[in-house]
């Protein structure tokens, strides 16, 4: 019987592959599609996720740089720049990665930890019993597993076999018309990198620019195509099925910016995508018995900020670990029910967040007149940080105990100076295993009986005013210099009894 089987290949998939697999758990993957498809999605990856990425080695990988990455100056909210430098505590991270780079990175890293990755099947049907799952594959194949996940997408087909209802609302409303394109010199601000619009001005890029009659963005992204899209919110629904093509995209900003600009293809696979209604929706629950759902196929919503791959993939990493544990049979009682307990409210947040920023791009007066207002907000640095703190998750917190101030909380970049000299937390996490941080020395011996689960580090602490701190496989503080008494608690309320 397999242990594991995960429908997707998508990152959230290969990513909840990946840490099951350093957890001593090696699922079967399967993916309908023969081949990676290659259509573009996501352009890169924002928030808390990068520093994910860098604790299990990928950022490295992805990017080719063995620095650590560092928080963005600037980002964007609902068509307004946000100056980040004005924070104290600047909590933006992003990575200019696109989704099929960052597809073939897991894969590989898939691969090499043991994943059985199966392409060309296409889950149909499952069947749940008490101790185990049973799927139909499409050519007929049955597969047994003691747990499936769907890491299928937004139309995830294991979501609607297990009965799982996702509920939201369909926003048929605005068109968005996305492109790859090249434009000629003349039209680039070479100061900028902006597009020179002549009667309109400079459209910057990487930043969504709102006029009274729609929205366009622009993303001159080195190395690769740029992309063009609009959003406008037509009188009447869109019905056009027909394909896009430049001309529609060019004749879309004109009505938006109120001047031309003209449009060229890119050199090389380019994208032609229009988009007539999107979903905001949330699965009722995120487990019905063996059968889970992880990223999209949990939960929907607008493109707007990048918020997509922060939630999904940590969803995986949320999971992973709860779920190895539960098949190796180390799960406390209701560990793997705190997936959905901890995971849900943060796509809540993520759905508020651009439910809001939708609102604000939008059209008429009103919309210009909140704008006003909430343009003198953003002038408060604590506004700001507030805003920068939900759009990169680094408000999280899990249920926790309220006296401990990191406890339930992403661990921060600590250093841990030891006998072999200084250390980055990133190096400690790569294994995925739960670790305990000591700078006093008084630790260790309380948490010897858990030895085969979690591993003791003995250093000082740069970075933290806690002189200890009990990591869980996620990343996130389990518990933070308190007593014996409550490290002791804190490693069975997370790990189990010690053998």
């Amino acid at each position: 019987m397999i242990d594991v089987l995960i429908a997707g290949a998508g990152p959230n998939g290969l990513m909840l592959a990946c840490e099951l697999a350093l957890a001593g758990v090696h699922p079967v993957v399967l993916e309908r599609h023969a081949a990676p498809t290659g259509e573009p999605r996501a352009n890169g990856l924002v928030g808390q996720v990068v520093r994910l990425l860098d604790r299990r080695g990928l950022y490295t990988r992805l990017t080719g740089e063995s620095t650590p990455p560092l928080p963005q100056p600037a980002f964007v909210f609902g068509a307004f720049p946000l100056d980040l430098t004005v924070l104290t505590e600047n909590p933006h991270y992003a990575l200019g990665v696109p989704q099929a780079q960052l597809e073939a990175a897991l894969a590989a890293r898939a691969v090499e930890l043991g994943v059985d990755l199966r392409r060309g099947h296409e889950v149909v049907d499952l069947d749940q019993r008490p101790d185990a799952v049973e799927v139909r594959l499409a050519d007929g194949t049955r597969l047994t597993s003691r747990f499936l996940v769907g890491a299928d997408g937004g139309h995830s087909a294991v979501r609607r076999l297990a009965g799982i209802d996702f509920p939201g609302v369909t926003n048929d409303r605005s068109v968005s018309r996305t492109a790859t394109v090249t434009v000629p010199a003349p039209f680039l601000d070479p100061g900028t990198g902006g597009l020179r619009v002549p009667g309109y001005g400079v459209v910057p890029p990487f930043q969504h620019t709102r006029t009274p009659r729609g929205l366009i963005a622009w993303a001159p992204f080195p190395g690769r195509p740029a992309i063009l899209s609009t959003t406008e919110w037509p009188d009447a629904p869109t019905t056009d099925e027909t394909p896009m093509d430049l001309a529609e995209l060019r004749a879309s900003v004109v009505r938006v910016l109120g001047a031309d600009i003209p449009l060229g293809p890119p050199d090389g696979p380019g994208l032609l995508r229009r988009l007539t209604a999107g979903n905001t929706r949330i699965a009722t629950r995120y487990r019905a018995g063996r059968v889970l759902l992880v990223g999209d196929a949990a939960h929907v919503h607008p493109a707007i900020g990048g918020p997509g791959l922060n939630l999904g993939l940590q969803d995986a990493a949320n999971l992973g670990w709860k779920l190895a544990a539960t098949v190796r049979g180390r799960a406390p009682q209701g560990l793997l029910d705190t997936y959905e307990t901890e995971r849900r409210p943060v796509a809540e947040r993520v759905v508020m967040s651009t439910q809001a920023q939708s609102a604000l791009i939008g059209p008429g007066d009103e919309i210009t007149g909140l704008r006003e207002l909430f343009a003198e907000l953003l002038r408060i640095p604590e506004v700001t940080g507030h805003i920068a703190a939900l759009m990169s998750g680094a408000d999280v917190r899990y249920p926790a105990d309220p006296a401990d101030p990191l406890a339930g909380r992403y661990a921060p970049e600590v250093v841990v100076h030891g006998e072999s000299g200084p250390v980055r937390l990133a190096e400690l996490t790569r294994a995925a295993r739960p670790l305990l941080l000591d700078s006093t020395g008084a630790y260790a011996e309380v948490a010897a009986p858990w030895r085969d689960r979690v591993d003791v580090v003995t250093g000082s602490l740069e970075g933290t005013t806690a002189t200890a701190m009990l990591v869980r496989p996620d990343c996130f503080v389990a518990w933070s210099a308190g007593d014996a008494e409550t490290l002791r608690a804190s490693l069975t309320h997370h790990f189990g009894h010690p053998r």
